[in-house]
């Protein structure tokens, strides 16, 4: 019987087949040649692909996604369906990977309803608890829930999810239909992968985190500054059903650049991404430097069960020393 390829193995593998890369020095974000870079990492994508890639990374607007249209001429410039091309993509999607302690770099590529591909990378946080982690297939999810997708379709990987990661895909897709394309298997069903999962409907949801839903909280006192009002937004954008506790991030940085992050509840609980880990890894998906971090507002509702603010601290702390927390109530 074939021994199944555990998810390092697949990565070492594609980058001894040039399909991944090794990532030493800096990553792709924080590289000052993009052309150069995009070469080590895509070698066999055209010059026009190439091309096309590094007009829209050097976007000053760029948020890790990529519009249905770039996709259609990025599959038509290399010869590949979508599902092969976003299994090409993953080492683009693994050159943002921040992972200073594990050194074990992982790129996820997931394709929304809209036809749009969204680019995710693990993220580790210095000095911290395992557990404040994020993981590259909640980073991808993430991008895309936070660019208001109605579902997602897709999800390409070098090697099989963890299952941390499939406890979070099924929150994001519930009916197990998702694709999972790895380079070894091809494409798989969550339910080939996650039989019997324990899924939203255990603790009585009648769907997933997609479409996003967005709630109506106010906050306790008027504010009409951007950070207050961008953390808000997050809010309403919040998925937790379970402990019934919305709550939203917003960081600015030196760029002006405002990021949002909706806290997303997971029904096992320990997935759940807080609103500080949404928010980071939209920054790091555009290219930002964790010192880039200039301001950061919490917002969540008054007298919830749950408070994202130790957690939020904590993290802050770790990544942007001497950037203070702003703390904003909300009521109903």
């Amino acid at each position: 019987m074939k021994k199944e390829m555990t998810r390092r193995e697949a990565l070492e593998t594609l980058g001894a087949t040039g399909l991944a890369v090794a990532f030493a020095g800096l990553p792709l974000f924080g590289a000052p040649g993009v052309n150069d870079e995009l070469r080590k990492r895509l070698p066999k994508f055209s010059a026009a692909s190439l091309d096309l890639l590094r007009k829209l990374i050097e976007d000053p607007a760029y948020s890790g996604r990529l519009d249905p249209r770039d996709v259609t001429t990025l599959a038509r410039n290399e010869n590949l369906d979508v599902d092969n091309l976003m299994l090409a993509l993953i080492p683009l999607a693994q050159s943002y990977s921040r992972a200073p302690i594990s050194s074990f770099y992982v790129g996820v590529v997931v394709r929304g309803e809209s036809g749009a591909l969204y680019t995710g990378a693990n993220i580790e946080i210095p000095n911290q608890c395992l557990g404040f982690a994020v993981h590259a297939e909640q980073s991808a999810l993430s991008n895309a829930y936070m660019h208001g997708e109605q579902s997602v379709k897709a999800l390409a990987v070098g090697g099989a999810p963890c299952g941390h990661c499939r406890q979070f895909i099924d929150e994001m897709a519930p009916d197990g239909e998702i694709a999972i394309l790895t380079p070894e298997h091809g494409s798989r069903k969550l339910s080939q992968i996650l039989p019997e999962a324990f899924g939203p409907a255990a603790l009585g949801m009648k769907h997933g985190a997609f479409p996003v839903r967005e709630n109506s909280l106010l906050l306790a006192a008027p504010k009409t500054d951007a950070m207050s009002l961008a953390a808000l937004d997050a809010m309403h954008k919040s998925f937790a059903p379970y402990s019934k506790s919305p709550a939203g991030v917003a960081l600015r940085t030196s760029r002006g650049r405002i990021y949002r992050g909706s806290y997303i509840e997971n029904v096992a609980f320990n997935p759940s991404l807080s609103p500080l880990q949404v928010s980071l890894a939209a920054m790091i998906a555009a290219r930002e430097e964790y010192g880039a971090i200039q301001a950061a507002t919490l917002v969540e509702l008054h007298g919830a069960k749950i408070s994202q603010r130790a957690v939020t601290e904590t993290v802050l702390a770790a990544v942007a020393p001497g950037v203070q927390l702003e703390i904003v109530a909300a009521r109903l």
